[in-house]
């Protein structure tokens, strides 16, 4: 008999929120609870290659604010976020700060870059 999987989750694709119930058996996957395409891409990507946007803060000298919030242009893979996060802790920005800017390029080498969301102006 071949290798099976069964796992629920919320599809957080769309505001919906399907609960999907996604069952694998050797490479087929079944899925069941959605309501549209994006639900089956989800809950495959979810358990194939799960991914999050990262968003947090670096700190910023020569200025009176203390901390910058950053994202990442797109997702990062899941294992990887206290790897980045352990990066992130380490960077230190000067103003001038435009939103947008890249902060940190090629974040652990994934092609992803932590971006400012705010501006900060020099003083």
């Amino acid at each position: 008999m071949g290798n099976s999987l069964s796992k629920k989750m919320v599809c957080i694709v769309c505001p919906v929120g399907c609960k999907l119930t996604v069952e694998k058996i050797d490479e087929e996957y079944n899925i069941s609870g959605h309501q549209c395409k994006k639900g089956e891409e989800y809950a495959i990507e979810e358990l194939t290659h799960p991914t999050r946007m990262l968003t947090t803060t670096v700190k910023v000298k020569d200025s009176r604010h203390v901390r910058l919030a950053v994202h990442s242009s797109t997702a990062l893979p899941k294992d990887l976020l206290f790897q980045a996060m352990a990066v992130i802790n380490t960077c230190c920005v000067q103003p001038p700060i435009k939103i947008g800017q890249v902060v940190i390029k090629d974040i652990l080498n994934t092609g992803v870059d932590m971006c400012a969301s705010r501006d900060i102006g020099k003083e």
